[in-house]
């Protein structure tokens, strides 16, 4: 037996390896795409300094000041005003529900006081859950005061446009004061563990049994595929919600972090979170051929949760492609409903916009993954 080195059989051993990679079309896909998908979405979609933030405007003292300063909000690229009341409680409750990053609150008798020489307080409440997406516009607020009125504090109250400015702006953030991003990450966090573990666990259910040659006897059986589904998914839920728990734990008395809202309403998101990732894994263990690939699946899932859904970058600092993938994203309605209920104490019907998009998710895969079941073994 010749054991030297032969650059013949090399040659050969390369050739099959070229080979193989070239049948192996899905893992070759992946190769090429999740680089691609990761210089896209860092080059075009993640952006540290979000613009055009959704702000409320509730107005107690119409008039023409409080139209220059709400002239002035939207002649700035940080805010875009989207709703006008003259309820603050009504402004408040967009806040809540999410619907809106800011609300600028311009109290009664405010044109009046301006005017008489005080320095009136103008209100702005802002949602500090997520403390990066809102510094930067918050910081740009001095200036935006300090040009709102100029033109239009003429003649004898010209003296008060040279004020610096003519009225004090007093910033609450709420939810967060401390801004404290811990609150922010640790809840965030869960979602992203949820997310890769339960993925992973079940991409390889399937691919398991290929690999091991059970396949064929879990065919033999007299199951139907909702019923392998099924069998495949309940264990991993039982694991999920001790992770779950685990990480709530932590968070609670390591980190300090609140839960204001309902436990119960917490864990029914939980739930509903684990049985959509689930069924996402149990999809790509359908697809996929081997265990290499349905890793490779569960990365490139995995990336554009973490980096579209606002966990690691501002959401609504994202262009708008990239927020319709986000909202698709089971990870980016997870991170709203645990951050609204820990941090504002939402309940259900706050909570809702952001529950029935999993339940859509979770049956959505749920019916592919039953359609993509093979019942052969080729």
């Amino acid at each position: 037996m010749n054991h030297g080195i032969s650059l013949t059989r090399i040659l050969a051993l390369l050739v099959k390896e070229f080979i193989q990679l070239r049948r192996d079309r899905l893992t070759f896909a992946m190769i090429l795409g999740i680089p691609v998908m990761q210089l896209f979405l860092f080059g075009f979609a993640i952006n540290a300094d979000p613009r055009h933030l959704p702000t409320a405007v509730s107005i107690s003292d119409p008039g023409a000041i409080s139209n220059a300063i709400v002239a002035a909000l939207e002649n700035s690229s940080y805010f875009d005003v989207v709703a006008s009341t003259h309820s603050p409680a009504a402004a408040r409750q967009m806040l809540d529900e999410g619907s809106t990053s800011f609300v600028l609150d311009i109290p009664a008798n405010f044109s009046r006081d301006l005017v008489r020489g005080a320095r009136p307080e103008l209100l702005v409440e802002a949602d500090a859950t997520d403390p990066a997406t809102s510094s930067n516009a918050i910081g740009a607020l001095e200036e935006i005061a300090r040009s709102a009125l100029r033109d239009d504090l003429k003649g004898p109250l010209a003296n008060r446009a040279q004020s610096n400015p003519p009225f004090d702006l007093v910033v609450h953030r709420l939810y967060n004061p401390e801004i404290n991003t811990q609150y922010n990450i640790v809840p965030g966090l869960l979602g992203v563990i949820l997310t890769m573990t339960m993925v992973l666990m079940t991409s390889m259910a399937l691919t398991r049994e290929r690999e091991r040659g059970t396949y064929e006897n879990l065919l033999a059986m007299p199951t139907h595929p909702l019923e392998i589904m099924i069998g495949k998914i309940v264990p991993n839920i039982l694991v999920g919600l001790v992770q779950s728990a685990l990480v709530l734990l932590v968070a609670r008395f390591i980190f300090d972090v609140p839960t204001l809202g309902s436990l119960t309403l917490l864990f029914a998101a939980i739930l509903l979170f684990i049985t959509a990732n689930l069924a996402v894994g149990y999809t790509f263990s359908t697809i996929a051929a081997n265990q290499l690939q349905a890793m490779q699946m569960m990365v490139f899932f995995l990336l554009p949760s973490i980096l579209l859904s606002g966990f690691a970058f501002p959401f609504r600092g994202m262009p708008v492609w990239a927020q319709w993938i986000g909202e698709v994203l089971p990870n980016t309605h997870f991170l709203r409903v645990v951050r609204g209920v820990a941090l504002k104490g939402n309940g259900t019907a706050a909570a809702w916009p952001d529950l029935w998009p999993l339940i859509l998710f979770l049956f959505a895969m749920g019916g592919v993954s039953l359609l993509r079941f093979r019942r052969t073994l080729d």
